[in-house]
């Protein structure tokens, strides 16, 4: 597919690197707020035997210790992927025909490790699932959360094609439920796969486990321990229902993604323990990040101070921002490479 290219100048290149930077800070910083399940607490349960036992791709590395399991990944998934992919504009966060182009599929493999529990403890105070990996997968690909950079954009609901000039079209989220990230590559899921899950379940009968998410409760499929359809209604504001499933007969609190393309489709909180180091920040799909360490640097203050001064307002407010700070826009600017 042949494009012209044209060179990011003023205030289009302020607007692209506000977007990326949105992405950025949307992906470290939570939501806030929490919610009361309905499912009781869970007792004390040890998955171990389960996750040994479960047949992970061969991209998959693990070492387990009395309460926990370190997995590593190079994030190829084990299945087949698209040749091309629609990826981002510069500077387009979220994507439509208009606003993107066809890459060679620019997946890379990643060094990914997740130091997961055990022994998962479930809590009534969720912690949203933020923009970037939230689980690992059989396939040895990651899922994410049902959201595109904007932290609004229902990535299953929102699919296109861009055609190319030999008449193929380039899916910006593949037959998978997946995609690549255009810049670092990182392969993802937002919703559940029926690459991954027909690795392990048949045409009829329950959903067995398809992967494990960051607080160490199970993930499956849309099925019942009977086979029957898990109603939507009926899972909690994570995704998730304590009910008996084929590698934990006596039941488990686990997460359930659906047949759905809307906001239900993946996993938007965690209802178990979760160690935040373990959460990943969702790479740029729209362009390089900004080098906030060296900014802060710049400007004589910490990286914290500056995402401080930035908030939750997105996309960021840099005029607001530097007058936090107690500097000009100007200088602001100048410190993130944005023109002035």
């Amino acid at each position: 597919m042949s494009r012209t290219r044209t060179t990011i100048t003023g205030g289009v290149a302020v607007a692209c690197v506000l977007a990326v930077l949105a992405v950025y800070l949307l992906s470290t910083v939570g939501h806030g707020g929490s919610a009361t399940g309905s499912a009781q607490a869970a007792k004390a349960i040890n998955t171990q035997a389960v996750l040994k036992a479960t047949k992970w791709a061969s991209v998959v590395k693990a070492s387990y210790t009395s309460t926990s399991v370190v997995m590593s990944t190079t994030d190829i998934p084990n299945h087949k992927r698209d040749a091309y992919y629609a990826v981002p504009d510069a500077g387009v966060v979220v994507p439509t025909a208009s606003t993107a182009h066809v890459m060679k599929d620019p997946t890379k493999a990643q060094s990914l490790s997740f130091t997961i529990s055990t022994k998962p403890s479930y809590t009534s105070k969720v912690t949203d699932a933020p923009l970037g990996s939230i689980g690992l997968m059989i396939s040895g690909a990651v899922l994410y959360n049902p959201y595109e950079g904007d932290g609004t954009t229902v990535a299953m609901s929102s699919n296109f094609s861009v055609t190319m000039s030999s008449g193929t079209k380039a899916w910006f989220v593949d037959r998978c439920s997946g995609h690549p990230t255009p810049n670092i590559g990182q392969y993802h899921y937002h919703a559940g796969s029926s690459c991954v899950k027909d690795q392990v379940d048949k045409k009829s009968g329950p959903s067995h486990l398809i992967g494990v998410a960051l607080d160490g409760f199970p993930i499956y499929g849309p099925y019942d321990i009977k086979g029957k359809l898990v109603p939507v209604k009926s899972l909690d504001r994570c995704n998730g229902i304590k009910s008996a499933t084929p590698e934990f007969p006596k039941g488990i609190y686990h997460y359930v993604l659906p047949n759905t393309t809307d906001a239900t489709s993946s996993i938007r909180c965690f209802h178990g323990v979760v160690d935040a180091s373990q959460m990943m920040a969702m790479p740029p799909m729209g362009g390089p990040l900004p080098d906030l360490a060296a900014a802060a640097a710049k400007l004589g203050i910490t990286q914290t101070q500056l995402e401080d001064a930035f908030g939750k307002t997105m996309p960021p407010d840099l005029a607001k921002a530097a007058k936090a700070l107690g500097i000009t826009e100007a200088k602001l600017k100048a410190a993130l490479g944005v023109p002035a």
